[in-house]
């Protein structure tokens, strides 16, 4: 097995996925796996003490592994590590490459130094589809015997937004606060603007009505939802809508020059006016 960076958006099972692959490569013993894999959080332990002792002590440790088989480090959230931790770590890779393999799972792999880069298979995580949510969160619905609707489980898979954790995190919300999974209940657990709302104002923009759509755009702002919110939720509903390809994209522009100047900090109710005037003048 070579050393590994893993690199994706977050909830998609980067850890689960060398820890389960350390399990095929050294067994099932239990023990063994106790041994031979260090895991480590990056974000907590990210300086260079902790490469200089925690890790280097680990490769230094003698064990009895099957032949051809390696002890395995495991760093999560390692593009928060220091560039000095980082390149301490490089040396340690490189010295103890006979009996220690690395995997460094990050979302953002631009933040790794190239000289670790360069010593890993580079594993690429996208995020899991809406079908493939929907299946686990089914599955994980029946097997924990929770009462949930279809609108509530496709409610589930839209705010999670290809996030599994997320997705889980909100089903259990969502039992625990109302005793069953329903679309009215997922959304208030979550705090997510009503899509059916984003819906309406897109339908609106659409009719080139101007009034009706700043008239649901402000029951959003009203209902206390933040713009970074209202705007995200409308660009998924967008991206999702049956429009001519180059309307969509005029739109989807739209929406994302103003998500880049709401997140730069201009988040005033007249932005999303702004933004609702310009999806009415695109030529729908």
């Amino acid at each position: 097995m070579p050393n590994l960076l893993l690199a994706g958006s977050p909830g998609v099972g980067k850890t689960t996925a060398v820890l389960a692959l350390a399990r095929e490569c050294l067994g099932g013993d239990a023990a063994l796996l106790r041994e031979a894999v260090l895991e480590l959080n990056a974000s907590d332990d990210r300086g260079i003490e902790t490469v200089r002792s925690a890790i280097k002590a680990f490769a230094q440790k003698k064990l009895t592994l099957p032949a051809g088989r390696h002890k395995l480090v495991l760093l999560d959230e390692a593009d928060s590590m220091t560039e000095a931790a980082q390149q301490a770590l490089r040396r340690t890779m490189e010295v103890y490459s006979s009996t220690t393999r690395f995997a460094l799972a990050c979302n953002l792999s631009g933040r790794i130094i190239e000289p670790i880069q360069s010593r890993c298979a580079v594993v690429r995580f996208a995020r899991l589809t809406d079908a493939q949510v929907l299946a686990r969160v089914r599955r994980v619905a029946a097997a924990e015997g929770l009462t949930m609707d279809e609108e509530g489980a496709a409610a589930v898979v839209f705010t999670a937004d290809g996030d599994m954790r997320v997705a889980l995190n909100g089903l259990q919300a969502t039992v625990n606060g109302f005793g069953a999974v329903t679309k009215a209940g997922v959304l208030k657990v979550c705090d997510v603007p009503h899509p059916g709302m984003a819906a309406e104002i897109l339908a609106a923009a659409v009719a080139r009505d101007v009034d009706a759509a700043t008239g649901v755009l402000m029951r959003l702002v009203r209902g206390g939802y933040a713009p970074v919110d209202i705007v995200q939720v409308l660009f998924r509903v967008t991206k999702a809508a049956d429009l001519a390809e180059d309307v969509k994209l005029d739109v989807l522009r739209a929406i994302g020059l103003t998500h880049a100047r709401v997140a730069g900090g201009v988040a005033s109710p007249a932005q999303l006016c702004g933004l609702v005037a310009r999806m009415c003048r695109i030529g729908l």
